[in-house]
Order: structure tokens, then sequence, then C-alpha cells
């Protein structure tokens, strides 16, 4: 299994201290964060884009341009693209060029979004959501597949037998796409035997079973290989040398933003109770000790056979240093021990197709 770390680069002011993180600040902090995570050996960083406040990046290509000339080996991602308020052919060349200068280390993972800010900020409407994005997914495996496109557009642009440039390092880019757990996503990905990412991030991950099998069903019956079958489990993740201290310093920024979060949606606002009892071990929260985040994850593995996690660890104003240690545990402590067994697992298991 691969093991790796996704984030929205969250600015704010910390509810207890009062620290506040700036943008540039942030940014900063980014940068060491997928230094220090490519040098524990994590096998992915993946950032999301969103235009909002509360948040540092717009453009993941560009943040993750920067981080490829700083790191060796580890593959770099969005998490996600917000493709349907975007241009494919953009999104194709500047992921490209994250590619070349990587070396061939660059993925999309693109998705409608968890907010709909991009809609109106770059003229689409919300009325064409699902729409959108079927389009220009078509569009984007398109260009990945082909140097020379023909392609007649309804939402995006016509264009006819036009070269796009620059071609990736890689023959192809690694397209994934991330979901939310809506049964018609799952079945999009499937149908298209497309890496599926899928984040959980409440209420217990035993009930999302039934949205990996849809997608193991639907991936068999149109023809994929499930063999080559890579699915992505996404989720809140905080880890620190015991289980109390990870709750006491994961639970004030995190409460922070899903309580102004919810206040959005209607949500119900939660409680220090609630918050532990999802750090519980068949709940949605990784947060604890190394061993607990261990357990957890091959917990997770025995329901879902997925084959990479992905941690969502800098949740609001996180004090940065309290991250690099989370990291480092991640790199250190959980991944070897899930690798290992999940090696084993796999070469003892027979596959069945």
């Amino acid at each position: 299994m691969e093991i790796g770390i996704y984030t929205f680069a969250d600015v704010g002011t910390h509810p207890v201290t009062g620290e506040n993180v700036s943008p540039h600040q942030r940014m900063q902090n980014l940068m060491e964060e997928i230094i220090l995570a490519d040098q524990v050996g994590l096998d992915v960083f993946a950032i999301g884009e969103h235009h909002r406040p509360d948040y540092a990046v717009s453009a993941p290509a560009v943040v993750l341009g920067a981080a490829a000339v700083k790191t060796n080996q580890i593959k770099l991602s969005s998490a996600v693209t917000v493709l349907s308020s975007d241009d494919p052919v953009r999104v194709f060349q500047q992921f490209a060029i994250v590619d070349l200068l990587s070396s061939g280390r660059a993925e999309i993972m693109v998705g409608r979004g968890s907010f709909i800010e991009s809609y109106p900020l770059f003229g689409y409407n919300l009325q064409d959501y699902d729409a959108l994005f079927s389009e220009k997914l078509e569009m984007l495996l398109a260009l990945n597949e082909n140097t020379t496109i023909t392609w007649k557009g309804k939402h995006t642009q016509t264009i006819n037998a036009r070269g796009v440039y620059p071609r990736p390092f890689q023959k192809k880019l690694p397209i994934w796409i991330g979901v939310g757990g809506t049964p018609e996503s799952v079945v999009r990905a499937a149908d298209h035997g497309l890496p599926m990412a899928l984040a959980i991030i409440g209420g217990m991950p035993a009930a999302f079973v039934p949205h990996i099998n849809l997608y193991k069903e639907v991936y068999k019956n149109s023809g994929h290989d499930l063999a080559k079958m890579q699915l992505s489990i996404n989720s809140h993740t905080y880890i620190a040398d015991d289980s109390q201290q990870a709750r006491d310093e994961f639970y004030p920024p995190y409460s922070e933003v899903m309580g102004r979060i919810g206040k959005e949606r209607g949500w119900l606002p939660g409680t220090r109770q609630d918050f532990d009892a999802s750090t519980n071990p068949k709940a949605a929260l990784l947060v604890g000790s190394p061993q607990q985040v261990i357990d957890k994850i091959l917990y997770e593995h025995e329901l879902f056979g997925h084959t990479r996690f992905l941690a969502q660890m800098s949740i609001g104003a996180m004090p940065h240093d309290k991250v690099l240690h989370a990291i480092e545990l991640l790199g250190t402590k959980v991944a070897p021990a899930v690798k290992k067994y999940t090696q084993e697992r796999t070469e003892s298991r027979p596959v069945i197709n």
C-alpha cells in the first residue's frame, strides 16, 4: 500500500493560542512539509484547489512545480483539481510541466469540488455541475491519449486537429477521480477504469463498503482488470506520541474548521465527546498514537482492500512543528508497519477475478 499526505493548505488563527497562519507563512510551511514527507519515504503528497479565504492554494500545479525541484522520490498530485471550472487543455499542460520538472512523478486527481466558489468565479453555471465535469473529464482523457486532438465541445472549446504541448515525462499522466461518496461518481470512475480516491471524513468507514463493492463490480463489468485497480482512502489523520496528546492537539483547530464549515452547510455543531467518539477504532478519524493509526488503516484495509491511504493532517491553524512531527511519525512508524503487513497479505492471498 502507498501511504501519503494531502492538504488544503489551511490558513487562519488557532482557536486556543491565537497564533495566526498567513498565506505567506502557510506556503513556507507547506514546502517544508513536502520536503520532509519525501525525506521520510512517504509515497504521495497531494494538494487541493480552493478559492476561499481559509485556504492558501488556488493553483495546485504551481505549488507542485515548486515541490518538484525540491524533492526526489515522492509522487506529486492534486487533491483535487476542480476540473468542472477549469480548462482541460491548461490542466493537462500544467501537470505535464510538473511531470517534466519531477522526472515523471506528477499525477492529477480531478473532481467536482467540495465547494462551489470556483463556478461563478470563472463564469460557469451551477446548473451544469455534472455536465461540466463529465465533458471535461472526457476531454482530459483524450488529451492524455493523443498529442493531436480534434474535439467538438458543448461546455468546452472546439478544437480542430491541434497539437497540445508539452507532453509529460511519463507516457501518460496518472489521472485519479476524487469522490465524496455519491454512487454516480463511483460508477463514473469505475466505468472509465480510473483510480478512485474516496474521502471518508465522518461516520463509520464500514458504511462505505457498498460504495467500494459498487466500484469493483462496475470496474470488472466494464472490462477492466481488477488486478490493476487502484483505490485510495483519504481521511482526516493526526499522529502524536500518545493517543491523549494526539486528541488534545488536533481537536481545537479541527473543531474550529468543522464548526465553521458546518454553519455554512447546516450541520449540527459537534462536541468534544463527538470528536472523541470519532477516534474510536472503527470510526472515521485516524487520530492517535502510531500504533492506533496503524491499526485503523489495517482495519480499513480489511474492509476495502485499498492500495493507497492519504492522510489530511494540517487542518485549520495546526502548529507547524506538530504537523512536521506527525509527518515524521507517519513516514517512520506507521508506513513501514502498514506496508509490511499489506505486502505479506497480498503475497499470501490469491487474486479473485
